[in-house]
């Protein structure tokens, strides 16, 4: 995927981290959280924190306008009568917005809609605070994992997994995609440092930077072979040989070139 030359203006949605705290925000206060100097207070929170970095401000009215569709939400009768779509679709810059997708006139709503997420989202998660977390998505185009940029909405499948679309860091709504919560969506990889590099062993998985000449995407791939060089914590010589997943192709790399999983910490 090609990123468009400016595609920050698209870039109105929340984030994930800014979901999360809304939502504990109208949890403590109900209506409350509706009053103006409260969602210019959390608007001007939002736009000058270092997460919205390159994404367009939040103004005071997407705040209360979220708030008031939460509450609409809370609001409405809980149905009890069976699903006959295929799936279940929530928008998640409008909490108010669950539609199914084979039957608009007939909606299952018995889960809080963020439980329902943070319970397949977060279940690999070693933590419940997913206000410090940044992840990245796997696209179905070319099996590349970029950063995710923000949450769009999710959907129930027949099968009951759970899929949500994702718009990726630098691309446009063009570029959305649904996408696999357990197989595509993870926490974000972490850049190796010079003074890390002991942590890599052999078998371990990790997101390389594949540089070819018609493309350059970052994909999954697995150590099989290492050459340890004396280095300081500045630099590394290090060189690691890694297999790729989805072609089983194999490629020495650099430690620049290499990122590790966070569950890789230990």
């Amino acid at each position: 995927m090609d990123a468009p030359e400016d595609s920050s203006h698209y870039f109105t949605d929340f984030t994930l981290a800014e979901i999360v705290d809304m939502e504990t925000l109208f949890k403590e206060l109900g209506d409350q959280s509706l009053l103006k100097d409260f969602c210019q207070t959390v608007a001007s929170s939002f736009s000058c924190s270092v997460n919205r970095k390159g994404k367009s401000s939040i103004t005071w009215k997407q705040v209360q306008g979220w708030f008031q569709g939460r509450l609409e939400k809370q609001n409405q009768p809980k149905f009890k009568t069976a699903p006959s779509s295929p799936l279940l679709i929530v928008d998640l810059s409008n909490p108010g917005g669950v539609r199914d997708a084979g039957s608009p006139e007939t909606v299952t709503y018995e889960h809080d809609y963020w439980e329902v997420l943070r319970v397949g989202f977060l279940a690999e998660c070693k933590t419940s605070d997913v206000s410090d977390l940044a992840f990245e998505a796997k696209s179905a185009r070319d099996d590349a994992w970029y950063d995710v940029a923000s949450f769009m909405t999710y959907r129930y499948l027949r099968t009951g997994e759970l899929e949500v679309r994702v718009r990726f860091s630098g691309f446009d709504n063009q570029h959305d995609e649904w996408v696999n919560v357990q197989t595509s969506v993870r926490e974000r990889s972490i850049p190796v440092e010079p003074s890390e590099c002991g942590r890599v062993k052999v078998g371990d998985l990790l997101l390389c930077f594949q540089d070819r000449e018609d493309e350059a995407l970052y994909c999954d791939a697995h150590v099989v072979n290492m050459k340890r060089e004396v280095h300081d914590h500045r630099s590394c010589n290090c060189v690691f040989v890694v297999r790729y997943e989805f072609d089983g192709t194999e490629e020495t790399l650099g430690l620049e070139s290499i990122c590790r999983r966070p569950d890789s910490e230990e």
